[in-house]
């Protein structure tokens, strides 16, 4: 792409011209400044950008679609495509053009991808005919739909190489696994991605677990996770043309993708793998020889036909198995007075793994949806565990679980709930079916609201947060267990203690918390200045203090004591819930 690899050489002018006059009428010339493509995040944003490294190279197919039979605004949206008005009359019926089907199997890997970023990037409003217009330029939607029935392009699709002759030079990255070029990448793939390129944005879009450019549910999810970047809304124009021109930043790349996302925004149907039309015109940047030749050459024909150039690669056969790739090496030119140089190269040429293999990625980076899994209301009483454990699920592009994906949850906020032991934060492995589940949470002893956040370890997903409450048990009664008078002398220890049963709906009710206070008389609700008192924790007289009933709802309040003012007073112990207990205390 001309934003990262310079000034594209352009093809002829006649291309440009009928691509600008086709985009007249569909973009009444809306596309923005090349600068709109670099601008900042927002700040909701910014957490998930990663470096927008252009996918492509310069290569891609010029080639417009047809203009539809049929009268202007006709439906074109029926498989097999009759483009009739449907309201009963004898109109002249037109079949579809043949370039508005898109292969089966491809035609599922652009809706699949549109359906994740619907839920991951809500906000982006990708639509799948942006994807199949990209890669209708890209590959012609892998060379018409030869794929394999994962998705697998039957036969690497690789650009020219990156050597620096009229492209880019990117010496080797990949070691030749996905583009069988051990010395310089090509762009591979369906949506021709640039290996280093891959790296930073593959996915796995078919739940296999592994992420090759090579697979188009893999390549369409990651171009629409790179369209999809710096925040980008692509329901708007401004936001659709900086997506596409970040993708090769050409003002003829964005015009030719435009045409074919408005042909298939007017309909489209799906055709059997392999029966795609194939495009023929590549753009492909002039190569200039540094040093020209003594001898003028003739061009020597391909083997498969048509007419060639040393300078210009040829594009596959229409229907041919063989890469669009430019050779390794150029032909050597020959002269009708000359025979050609027949002597075998000094360096055998690379031969590419017939098989290659990549490494799975690690289960987090698989995962596409990270999401609650019927947790429930999170709400306990104090003292008690949560009747619901949290539980998440990771799923792949395909809504199938992950397995072996670690996930942490976090007990966040002023409470006393915890986990096991008192642990605040436990890790846990995700199942066969991609679901994790913490522990029984407690509520402890500390009412009112928290969070438990559950984090994908190792992955980009943003984390998965549960609101939970702790609230008071509840007594509605509370009733002496004993009869005995309160009495003491001025300055003694009263002879008893107070012992008490709290109970909700005739049921024990533990765990409830009580207060006691000595009031000067039972209309007061201030505790009292002088008389009867506790001992507070450093022995200094304290008229009220607080207590919880055991698991039995039993309540055993401290020994009271008598201070030197003689007369009545009364001890009320009240419950969460209401209950309310009066004793009469006498000192005389």
């Amino acid at each position: 792409m001309a934003a990262q690899f310079g000034i594209r050489l352009r093809k002829g002018a006649a291309a440009t011209a009928v691509a600008a006059l086709v985009m007249a009428a569909l973009t009444a010339s809306q596309a923005p400044g090349f600068s709109e493509t670099h601008r900042q995040p927002r700040s909701s944003e910014a957490s998930d950008r990663r470096d927008v490294t252009p996918p492509t190279d310069d290569r891609y197919y010029t080639d417009l679609p047809p203009v539809r039979p049929g009268k202007p605004g006709s439906s074109h949206d029926l498989p097999g495509a009759q483009p009739g008005t449907g309201t009963g009359a004898q109109e002249p019926v037109a079949q579809e053009p043949a370039e508005a089907g898109i292969p089966a199997t491809v035609l599922d890997a652009y809706k699949k991808a549109e359906a994740e970023l619907a839920e991951t990037r809500s906000g982006c409003r990708l639509p799948w005919q942006l994807l199949a217009a990209i890669g209708r330029v890209e590959s012609g939607h892998a060379r018409g739909g030869k794929v394999a029935a994962d998705g697998t392009t039957i036969g690497r699709i690789t650009g020219p190489q990156l050597n620096g002759n009229g492209f880019a030079l990117i010496s080797d990255t990949d070691g030749g696994r996905y583009d069988g070029d051990r010395t310089h990448d090509r762009a591979v793939g369906p949506m021709q991605f640039i290996p280093s390129t891959w790296d930073t944005w593959s996915r796995d879009g078919n739940g296999d677990g592994t992420s090759d450019p090579n697979n188009v549910y893999d390549a369409a999810l990651a171009a629409g996770y790179y369209l999809c970047a710096d925040g980008r809304d692509l329901a708007t124009t401004t936001g659709r043309n900086a997506a596409i021109l970040s993708y090769n930043h050409s003002q003829e790349y964005l015009n030719t993708v435009l045409t074919w996302f408005e042909f298939y925004r007017k309909g489209t149907h799906e055709v059997p793998d392999g029966t795609g039309t194939v495009p023929r015109h590549p753009n492909t940047p002039a190569t200039v020889p540094s040093t020209p030749p003594s001898v003028t050459p003739s061009p020597t024909p391909p083997a498969h036909g048509g007419s060639a150039s040393p300078s210009t690669p040829h594009p596959d056969k229409p229907g041919g198995s063989g890469s669009p790739a430019k050779p390794s090496q150029p032909e050597k030119p020959t002269n009708p007075t000359t025979p050609p140089d027949t002597t075998p190269p000094t360096t055998p040429p690379t031969t590419p793994p017939t098989t290659p293999t990549t490494p799975p990625k690690p289960p987090a980076q698989q995962v596409a949806r990270f999401a609650d899994s019927a947790t429930g209301t999170l709400s306990a009483v104090t003292g008690s565990d949560f009747a619901h454990r949290v539980t998440v699920r990771a799923l792949n592009g395909l809504g199938k679980g992950v397995a072996g994906a670690k996930v942490t949850f976090t007990v966040v906020g002023d409470t006393g709930a915890a986990f096991a032991q008192g642990a605040k934060s436990v890790t846990v492995t995700t199942t066969a079916t991609g679901s994790a589940t913490a522990p029984a949470l407690n509520a402890g002893a500390k009412t009112g609201e928290f969070t438990v956040r559950a984090v994908l370890e190792g992955g980009s997903l943003a984390p998965v947060t549960y609101r939970a409450t702790v609230t008071a048990r509840l007594a509605d009664q509370l009733a002496r267990t004993d009869d005995k008078a309160f009495t003491a002398a001025p300055g003694t220890a009263f002879a008893t203690r107070l012992t008490a049963k709290a109970t909700l709906d005739g049921a024990a009710a533990p765990g409830v918390a009580a207060t006691a206070t000595v009031l000067k008389t039972a209309k007061d609700t201030e505790a009292a200045a002088a008389g009867p008192y506790f001992k507070g924790a450093d022995g200094t007289p304290a008229r009220t203090v607080s207590l919880t009933t055991d698991e039995d709802g039993a309540l055993t309040l401290p020994e009271l004591f008598a201070d030197t003012e003689k007369g009545e007073y009364v001890l009320r112990v009240t419950t969460e819930g209401g209950a309310v207990l009066d004793v009469s205390l006498t000192i005389g």
